[in-house]
This record gives C-alpha cells, structure tokens and sequence, in this order.
C-alpha cells in the first residue's frame, strides 16, 4: 500500500495541482522552512466564510510540494472555521506513508502556511 502512496506523492510533485497565483486572493501567507529551505506561498479566495478556489506556489522537496498540492485539492469547499480545525494527522493521513522527524516540518509546511493565513498572522510566532 506504501507504493501507491509514494506513487501519488511522485504525481503531485510532478504534476502539482492548484499551483500558481489567483487573482485579487482574499487570504495570502507565504513561509518557509529554515532547516531545509522550502518554500511556499499560499493563496485562498473565500466568499461566505467558504474557500472557493485555492492556488500556492513554492519549491522545495518531494514531500512539501506535494503535501501542499494535496492539500490546495481538499480545502476548496470547506469553510474557514472547518479548515482551522486541520490537525497535524490530517497531514499525515494524506500522505499515506509514514513521515520521519526530518521530514515531518516538510510535510506540514503547507499546514503552517495555511494556518498563519486563516487566522491573519503577519509572521509565524517563534
């Protein structure tokens, strides 16, 4: 079963969906991982407290492109307060496979970002 989900994460990296800018975002936060370097740039446009489309763009490794591919294709639909309930496992769930500790700030990169958007964080907190 871990091959099918490396095989998901390889086509999201390859061929990332929701990747780019959207127009006029209503939400936009952009972070990075200093241990390793990636980066990524979230962008949400919401109408009623709902996301109706999400875009991010970035680089970095395997795991963090695609986890925020992944990630742009669950939230659309889902309101703001449904999205600030995203935990840690939910990440983990959708990548399929487990994580060591090097590359768990890699895969929750796009949750971090998510997150400091939807509450309006001007910087993450240290």
């Amino acid at each position: 079963m871990d091959a099918l989900y490396r095989e998901a994460i390889l086509d999201h990296y390859k061929h990332p969906r929701r990747k780019g800018h959207l127009s006029e975002p209503d939400i936009q936060y952009h972070d990075h991982n200093p241990f390793c370097g990636d980066e990524l740039t979230i962008e949400l446009k919401v109408e009623n407290g709902v996301v109706v489309d999400a875009a991010f763009d970035g680089r970095g490794c395997a795991i963090s492109q695609a986890t925020a591919s992944m990630l742009m294709e669950e939230i659309v639909g889902k309101s703001t307060e449904e999205l600030k309930e995203v935990d840690k496992q939910y990440i983990l769930d959708l990548l399929g496979i487990e994580i060591g500790p090097v590359r768990l700030k890699c895969a929750l990169l796009s949750l971090k970002v998510l997150k400091a958007g939807l509450y309006g964080l001007e910087e993450w907190p240290e």
